[in-house]
């Protein structure tokens, strides 16, 4: 029986049946062994729909009114796969049955999609490693627009998935100090796991004050914040250094709350960067571009160099992934990291 995860007429996770088509030449099918979800904008995408009434103009760089309907039908859930071939289509080289692959795709009993679309794993590469592809584009591209380097002392803001791959990039980049800040314990303790020189509780301490401790006085050089909190990005000027740079990569919800820039954001004359990574032309256009921030992102998660294992968390089976999802993304999410699932 073949199931996938979609969002129901309640707007709530659900699992459903669905039939497998016959395989078409130029594709390739896999069978699904592990999976993971998006937490941060999968949820905002179907919770919040952020975009009901407007449109981006990709001409004009800007939302306008629109009466478009959006689109009909149940959207699915779930963002990377990892599974075997078990079907390769005409026309298709490259590819052998039970190879090991990994792609974009929501959460399913099986995926059949083009064959330039999957990625080969090597042997040593785990499943946990794969599924944290997609975040670590995002920290990588909140690295390079905060222009994070040799020797410099980083603060990371939010350790979900994303803000676990950029402590741990910012290491991989030459950062001499990286300090990170989240409110759950279980995410600022794996954090410190992976290698990051100190956690802090912003609920609970003026860690803006505490890191000028750490650094001579100087404040961090960089800060990326992928909490999408704006309470935070007040803290994260407070401990940002004079002349510093903050990347924005959470996205962020409408705002609730005032934001107050007149203090260290004005006197310390620090630089703001709204970071998405897959917004073109890329900042270093076109030296860099998206595809080259995947295709490093890949190579990086592949190496062994990023620790996955304790990100990916907790680990649900397929058949109870509705009841997760809703517990773990929508309801507790303080109980997760980065959900995985497993078939």
């Amino acid at each position: 029986m073949l199931k996938e995860l979609l969002v129901n007429d309640d707007h709530m996770p659900e699992l459903y049946e669905y039939d497998e088509k016959p395989l078409e030449a130029g594709l390739v099918r896999v069978r699904s062994l592990f999976g993971a979800p998006k937490h941060g904008s999968e949820l905002t995408g179907f919770q919040y729909h952020p975009f009901r009434g407007q449109r981006y103009d990709e001409q004009a760089h800007i939302f306008k009114k629109s009466d478009e309907t959006p689109p009909q039908g149940r959207e699915r859930l779930g963002n990377i796969f990892v599974g075997t071939v078990t079907g390769i289509g005409n026309g298709v080289e490259g590819f052998t049955v039970g190879e090991r692959v990994a792609g974009y795709g929501h959460l399913a009993s099986t995926h059949t999609v083009k064959a330039d679309e999957l990625l080969k794993m090597p042997e040593r590469m785990t499943w946990q490693e794969a599924v944290c592809y997609d975040p670590m584009q995002f920290a990588m591209g909140g690295l390079r627009d905060a222009h994070v380097r040799l020797g410099d002392a980083v603060l990371v803001s939010g350790l979900g998935a994303i803000g676990q791959m950029a402590a741990q990039a910012a290491k991989v980049a030459g950062a001499s100090f990286v300090a990170v800040s989240d409110p759950i314990e279980a995410r600022r303790k794996a954090a410190l796991e992976n290698g990051a020189d100190l956690a802090v509780d912003p609920a609970a301490e003026d860690f803006g004050l505490k890191l000028r401790g750490y650094t001579h006085n100087i404040g961090v050089d960089a800060v990326i914040e992928t909490s999408a909190n704006y309470r935070a990005i007040e803290q994260c000027l407070r401990a940002l250094a004079y002349t510093g740079n903050m990347a924005l990569v959470g996205w962020f919800k409408h705002n609730q709350v005032t934001l107050d820039f007149g203090h260290e954001g004005h006197f310390n004359q620090q630089n703001i960067f709204f970071s998405r990574a897959c917004s073109e032309p890329n900042r270093d256009y076109p030296k860099w571009d998206f595809a080259r921030i995947c295709r490093e992102s890949w190579k990086l998660v592949a190496s062994g160099r990023i620790r996955c294992g304790n990100v990916v968390h907790p680990v649900v089976d397929f058949d109870e992934c509705d009841r997760a999802y809703t517990r773990y993304i929508i309801q507790h999410p303080e109980e997760s990291i980065k959900l995985g699932v497993k078939f």
